[in-house]
């Protein structure tokens, strides 16, 4: 252990770095593919987003229960990664934009199964004083692989080709590289999970991790892809050959921030830090909606990534704080669902305010959302204990 940072949380980091690198590869030139090369537009990007993210929070809520019953938490993560790692790349053979739905839909089929999982895993092999650093890594390493991935994607369209199908090819490597890294090196954690008596019913949410997640939904609402900020900065002016170099500046930003703000957590408290971000995106968004420049595109784009630091991981240690051990994976379920089940019509929201009004009045939707998620959780939701007291249901 070097600083709280156990053996698992290290290499469950690489993994989650080696898989950005190549949906990375991959995600800042997929708008661009889809609306020039495949005839899409904005509002049938905004459901293959919202299909993608809802199919995830489905598959995050039944494998985070099924992981506290089977105690095989590695088992779900290798199976989740491995799936991911060989549909992703197949959107190089996309001949139009409802085969990108249905490579989309079984690439986050995987992300679905392996998330709760993961996430529970990370607690499992966590003190309780540190959760909010080990998440924090955890992201920081899932952001960097996200800035590699789009340097990468330039390099090889800058010097090797200009087709886009080659390098979604090329973007298999490091994911099948981070699913030998778990075969080989995660290990099974100590759980202190359910025999698997309880009935599906008996694990539903209640008290303060419902309230919880009830707020979350309702911030998710208005938490559209980010695939419509690369759309919004390339109508700005923002250069095609410069879409993934502003994605890799946007996740620099996310990297920085989320270890520091998640070991800040861990001494200041976890719902301080989430109103703060939150209030970040409201500002954001409304930045996004009144933005004229290439330069505003990129001032804001640093300003939004705060956003993500301030709230990632310390959204996911307040979980881990509000619910016992043995009821973590089904609760990461349950909050991974309550993120993703709002991902769709998030989307399609976004996407159609959007097309039949303006990209202005679909920012300050999603802006007026986040503000009222940030009341409702100063209003709704008591501080929690400190982490190192915390563990039980309130």
């Amino acid at each position: 252990m070097f600083g709280g940072i156990t053996g698992n949380v290290l290499i469950l980091g690489l993994v989650s770095f080696l898989t950005d690198v190549s949906s990375e590869m991959i995600y800042p030139l997929l708008p661009l593919f889809l609306t020039t090369v495949l005839g899409g537009g904005p509002a049938f990007l905004g459901v293959i987003e919202g299909v993608a993210e809802s199919t995830a929070a489905l598959f995050k809520l039944i494998s985070g229960i099924v992981s506290d019953r089977v105690r095989d938490r590695k088992g779900l993560v290798l199976a989740g990664y491995s799936l991911s790692a060989f549909a992703r790349p197949l959107i190089a053979i996309a001949a139009s934009p409802a085969a990108v739905l249905v490579i989309r839909f079984f690439d986050r089929v995987g992300k679905g199964i392996r998330t709760s999982p993961r996430d529970a895993l990370i607690a499992d092999s966590t003190a309780p004083e540190v959760r909010g650093k080990a998440y924090g890594f955890h992201r920081s390493m899932d952001h960097a692989g996200a800035i590699v991935g789009p340097l990468l994607a330039t390099f090889i369209l800058a010097y090797f080709t200009k087709d886009l199908r080659t390098v979604f090819w090329l973007a298999a490597v490091p994911g099948i590289l981070a699913v030998l890294l778990i075969v080989f090196k995660v290990r099974e954690a100590d759980q202190r999970g359910v025999t698997g008596n309880a009935s599906f019913l008996q694990i539903l949410p209640t008290g303060r991790l419902r309230r919880y997640l009830i707020i979350l939904v309702i911030f998710t609402l208005g938490n559209s892809s980010d695939a419509f900020l690369l759309l919004w900065a390339s109508q700005l002016g923002v250069a095609t050959a410069m879409l993934p170099l502003l994605w890799t500046y946007f996740h620099l930003v996310k990297m920085l921030a989320a270890m520091p703000f998640g070991a800040l957590s861990d001494r200041l408290g976890r719902r301080w830090m989430i109103v703060a971000g939150w209030g970040v995106y409201a500002l954001a968004y409304a930045g996004f909606a009144f933005a004229t420049t290439q330069l505003h595109v990129w001032l804001l784009f640093a300003f939004y990534g705060l956003f993500y630091g301030l709230t990632e991981g310390v959204e996911k240690a307040l979980l881990v704080d509000i619910v016992a051990p043995a009821e973590r994976g089904g609760a990461f379920g349950w909050y991974n669902f309550a993120v993703g089940i709002g991902a769709l019509p998030a989307s399609l929201m976004f996407g159609y305010i959007w097309q039949r009004f303006s990209a202005k009045a679909a920012f300050g939707f999603g802006a007026a959302l986040a503000l009222l998620a940030a009341m409702l959780l100063v209003l709704l939701v008591q501080p929690e204990q400190k982490p190192s007291q915390s563990g039980g249901s309130q």
